[in-house]
């Protein structure tokens, strides 16, 4: 398939998922009596991957992510060569929908960007996590995350429980990691919001590169060594 149809469908899908699961915890996450908690802004990823996964699955692959990407290339289920466009589409389709979700909060009277559903270690860690816990646990949630992609979509799984598979796994990372380092596996979605967060955001972003795109790589290594590099065909 044409390379400009799938970088345009990752953008998208990576628009999306920035715009309306971190939008969940944004907008929705802490309305008073109401608010659907961090459950419910882990059970936003889950869904919306899982959506993508089927909409723009055929397209792309729905990575959606730089992760997976530099993961599913070092697994050999995709070429290098188009590994810098795919995280590139991503980056922009993740700060178009940072810079959109900003655009709609921010008409609330009274709105104050703070975190604006960033990732961070230290003081601006969820539960005041240090940086070594927070590196440590990226990295086991991405590896994890990753894995899971791998392995279900091997030629020998059901292709109809492929996007399910994925959709649970995103979320349970969620549950896992909200409290540490609200949780990122994902640089693109870490860096959208980060920019028009307040400054400590951009300022520890790079974590949230480093450790995803370790446990992506990881991923990648152990899958080769436990199952080939059997892609579906």
């Amino acid at each position: 398939m044409d390379l400009t149809r799938k970088l345009i469908a990752e953008l998208i899908g990576t628009f999306w998922l920035v715009f309306a699961a971190c939008g969940a915890a944004v907008m929705a996450a802490g309305v008073q009596d109401v608010g659907i908690g961090w459950f419910g802004v882990a059970a936003a990823f889950g869904l919306v991957l899982l959506s993508l996964a089927y909409s723009i699955g055929p397209i792309s692959g729905c990575h959606v992510n730089p992760a997976v990407t530099v993961g599913l290339c070092v697994g050999k289920r995709f070429p290098a060569k188009d590994v810098v466009p795919y995280i590139v589409a991503q980056t922009i389709g993740a700060v178009i929908g940072a810079a959109l979700l900003y655009f709609v909060a921010n008409g609330k009277e009274g709105f104050a960007a703070g975190g604006f559903a960033s990732n961070g270690y230290g003081e601006h860690s969820p539960g005041g996590y240090p940086l070594a816990s927070v590196l440590a646990i990226e990295i086991i949630a991405t590896f994890m995350f990753v894995f899971i992609i791998l392995a279900v979509t091997r030629k020998t799984t059901s292709t109809a429980a492929t996007g399910v598979a994925i959709g649970i796994a995103l979320f349970t990372v969620h549950l896992v990691c909200i409290p540490v380092s609200n949780c990122s596996v994902n640089p693109a979605r870490s860096l959208g919001p980060a920019i028009f967060a307040d400054a400590w955001a951009l300022q520890q972003v790079w974590a949230f590169w480093v450790a995803p795109i370790a446990g992506g790589i990881l991923a990648g290594v152990v899958s080769l060594l436990l199952t080939g590099d059997e892609a579906k065909e």
